[in-house]
């Protein structure tokens, strides 16, 4: 009977130390578990950061390419007027010329 409870206790003994050694290996895991949350955490919001950011230069992007095209439709109308003006300026010359041709045959 003595023989039983010893064996027994030795039982409960190693019962006890092993379920210490799974209670510290349980808080390993947490902790580990804890900090692959904070780490996804972490990336989750650099993520989000760096869509901000990748959403404000692509609104930089449209709003400089805006600005160019408009710049490029001002200077062509420009150079049109330009081209419109010699145009009237050759024809004044050539009236003018014609003028004083006609002038100098008297």
């Amino acid at each position: 009977m003595k023989s039983l409870l010893a064996i027994s206790m030795m039982l409960v003994s190693a019962l006890a130390i092993g379920g210490c050694a799974s209670t510290r290996e349980l808080e390993k895991v947490q902790s580990q578990q804890m900090m692959t949350d904070a780490k996804a955490d972490q990336a989750a919001k650099d993520a989000q950061a760096a869509k901000a950011a990748s959403d404000a230069a692509t609104l930089k992007a449209n709003e400089a390419a805006a600005r160019a095209e408009n710049a490029l439709k001002m200077a062509e109308e420009r150079a049109k007027i330009a081209d419109e003006k010699a145009k009237i300026a050759d024809e004044k010359a050539s009236k003018a010329d014609d003028v004083f041709r006609k002038s100098m045959r008297k």
